[in-house]
């Protein structure tokens, strides 16, 4: 009873980790229309936040294993949340000198302790408890993830994009008082609330200091990256998780592009309900608005998807082998592509939103199935599944490529081979508890 107790209260507080750097990751993109002002940053700077976020999982998740594989999962998740707290402190000077050079750094710093926390965290769920129960508990955990990333956009509008952002040729026209008391102030509105983040990062990290978290694997693991490499199952899963997150966010990156390719502006202003749904999520009348911001206000149907989803599949996985689930709900994913691309107008829409609820259980499901029964070896393991993560850095641009040459609806069938991969695995493990 006393090792159950201990179980759910290291559960719940590993949950609260989910949630944060959900949270964190999609509050951070709401920097982006302020400090491309603030810092007079192109539109190429801009695009390196993003970059500097993959580029923390491709360099940083193998180190990561290796540090926890010395220290241990407690120690390694103090470290991953003390390195957060250093990047948010850093986004002051960033703001205050408005240093672009300083804010990367910060942000990559940032990135670094989410993905320490990332290796950590995962197969840290995944071993809290009986081994079939494991895809279960990750899928809630990353619920909890979604939904931070859920609520992050209505808390950086509220606090980080309330107030009118002028654009460069706005300030150039300012005196130099005026000009210098306008960035003052666009400093404060990004410092605030990134200090009050440290502040909170650090406490948590007192809290788990302070914790008894069960050890529930070896803490100085005996493993090697050559027994890692060379388990099948786990490099299968590796590859997995990089089709997946390609595939999800070369979905979610290209749809408003892919709607107005479709021509569904006119389609959505013409139908009564989607019209309603646009103009109650804008706030404003449709006319009022761009025809990108008209589509784009649907793709927050495919993001929320995964939140409702991952919560369905906490409960599935707990009754059905995940396996099963994982490779119906590729099976789905490509039907709803399939979907998309032999038609048009709304049907079209929505198939490719529905997507995202099928691509929800997909990441916790891949990495439980890919490090089950591997022992010690679990933090390379999990360094080298966070590691391709990297593939929504690779495959979108490739299907944009593709997209350029071959049109969008041709260039999807590049993605439904992603899903198709999976179905594979998933069906391949299906053996498997």
């Amino acid at each position: 009873m006393e090792n159950k107790q201990s179980y759910r209260s290291s559960f719940i507080l590993l949950t609260v980790l989910f949630f944060l750097w959900g949270f964190i990751t999609v509050l951070v993109d709401s920097l982006i229309p302020r400090l491309r002002e603030l810092f007079t940053l192109t539109y190429f700077q801009a695009g390196l936040v993003q970059f500097a976020f993959f580029g923390a999982y491709f360099l940083l998740s193998i180190p990561a294993s290796y540090i926890l594989s010395k220290i241990g999962y407690k120690k390694g998740i103090v470290l991953g949340l003390l390195t957060m707290a250093l990047g948010c402190l850093l986004f002051y000077p960033a703001a205050s000198y408005r240093v672009f050079g300083v804010f990367m750094l910060a942000y990559f710093i940032l990135a670094a302790g989410m993905t320490v926390l990332q290796v950590a965290a995962n197969p840290f769920v995944a071993v809290l408890g009986p081994e079939e129960g494991a895809s279960s508990r990750l899928n809630l955990s990353q619920a909890f993830n979604s939904l931070g990333t859920a609520i992050a956009p209505a808390v950086g509008a509220l606090f980080i994009l309330s107030d009118v952002i002028k654009n460069k040729d706005e300030i150039a026209i300012l005196d130099s008082y005026a000009r210098e008391t306008y960035l003052a102030s666009e400093a404060t509105a990004v410092q605030t609330p990134f200090l009050g983040l440290a502040i909170f990062i650090g406490l948590i990290a007192v809290v788990f200091s302070f914790s008894k978290l069960p050890k529930v694997i070896t803490e100085a693991s005996t493993g090697t990256y050559r027994q890692a490499l060379n388990n099948k199952k786990l490099m299968q899963g590796v590859l997995g998780i990089f089709f997946y997150v390609g595939a999800e966010v070369a979905i979610g990156s290209y749809l408003v592009n892919y709607f107005l390719d479709m021509n569904l502006v006119s389609v959505i202003k013409d139908n009564q309900i989607m019209k309603f749904i646009a103009e109650a999520i804008l706030n404003s009348g449709i006319a009022e608005n761009d025809n990108k911001a008209i589509v784009g206000v649907f793709v927050t149907f495919y993001w929320s998807g995964a939140m409702i989803g991952r919560f369905i599949g906490a409960y599935l996985t707990k009754s059905i082998k995940p396996g099963k689930v994982l490779a119906f709900f590729a099976f789905m994913a490509i039907t709803l592509i399939l979907v998309s691309i032999y038609t048009t107008g709304l049907v079209s829409m929505w198939s490719i939103l529905a997507v995202g609820l099928f691509n929800s259980i997909m990441f916790p499901t891949i990495f439980t199935l890919a490090i089950d029964g591997i022992g010690d070896l679990k933090p390379k393991a999990s360094g080298l599944l966070c590691t391709a993560i990297v593939g929504g850095a690779l495959i979108p641009p490739f299907f944009g490529y593709l997209s350029d040459i071959i049109e969008f609806k041709n260039a999807l069938l590049f993605i439904v081979a992603c899903y198709t991969y999976i179905v594979w695995f998933g069906y391949r493990n299906t053996k498997r508890p």
